[in-house]
């Protein structure tokens, strides 16, 4: 498994719950991009319409040596491929509670691109600080480990 790319700043934002596995469908010129590091997550998300799983606002660069692509729109709309049951079971949790789907890392497994997305909750802005707090802590508590 090679990581392409990894929403970090979702990290910070949401509350990760639960781990979807789904592939992307891509273009060549999309997927030769991706894999050389033309890939961001940062802002996507995931939204089930049409009984499909679709990606809003991840960005892929143009491929550099495909030369110019005329009406080529870098942050589509994308179709994430998962299996029939994950969905089901990702739109029963969308219903009942207040969940996004976030797309955590993209990465490249067998050959191909998949992406990780998670039901998330989002934090509010004192849990932010709680976990900026508690990570300041921990560091601070190794560091006077390590000189001891």
């Amino acid at each position: 498994m090679d990581i392409l790319t990894e929403n970090k700043k979702a990290r910070h934002d949401y509350e990760f719950l639960e781990d979807f596995e789904a592939g992307i469908v891509l273009t060549g010129q999309e997927t030769k991009s991706a894999k050389m590091g033309g890939m961001r997550l940062r802002g996507a998300y995931a939204i089930v319409r049409d009984n499909a799983l679709w990606i809003i606002g991840m960005h892929i660069a143009p491929y550099k040596s495909a030369g110019p692509l005329p009406g080529y729109d870098p942050e589509r709309t994308r179709k994430l491929l998962i299996h029939k049951r994950e969905l089901l079971r990702i739109l029963g949790r969308l219903e009942g509670e207040k969940l996004t789907l976030v797309p955590k890392m993209a990465y490249t497994r067998a050959g191909r691109i998949k992406v990780a997305v998670c039901l998330a909750r989002s934090k509010r802005a004192f849990e932010k600080r709680e976990a900026i707090r508690k990570r300041q802590t921990v560091r601070e508590i190794s560091r006077e480990l390590k000189r001891r």
